[in-house]
């Protein structure tokens, strides 16, 4: 593998990641307002990341279809991350970044894991499957 190559892998993995992270900070927005975890749209944002990933960041393929599923998984654990947070500010009367300093990533993996429920992983699973499949296959052309 050339440098290039290298490079481009390196930024197409930066990119979804960031996007990832994007939707997930949108989706807790999402579930703060709603006041309910929302654990369907996994659904919806993974079909945005799979588009956006296979139009702005890699062709469709198994690679595009890589980085869709991953950035579902990442959006999904960040925003109950951030939702472990919130909690945590909220009852101990901190601010967010405050709390999410204090608490540490590892106290707040802990918590979101014990949140998340099988129903919820389901979810979860679903939408990276349908990111996946999404990214995978080519658009289809209008004649």
């Amino acid at each position: 593998m050339n440098i290039r190559a290298a490079s481009l892998a390196a930024f197409a993995l930066f990119s979804a990641a960031m996007l990832g992270l994007a939707a997930g900070a949108t989706w807790m927005v999402a579930a703060l307002y709603l006041r309910h975890p929302l654990p369907w749209l996994a659904l919806p944002i993974g079909a945005l990341l799979a588009w956006t990933i296979r139009a702005c960041v890699r062709p469709p393929g198994a690679p595009a279809a890589l980085l869709a599923a991953g950035a579902t998984l990442l959006a999904a654990l960040y925003v109950n991350m951030l939702v472990a947070g919130v909690l945590i500010a909220g009852n101990m009367g901190m601010g967010l970044v405050e709390a999410m300093r204090t608490a540490g990533p590892g106290m707040l993996w802990q918590l979101s894991r014990m949140a998340l429920s099988p129903a919820d992983m389901t979810w979860i699973a679903l939408g990276m499957l349908l990111a996946a499949w999404l990214a995978w296959r080519r658009p289809r052309r209008r004649s």
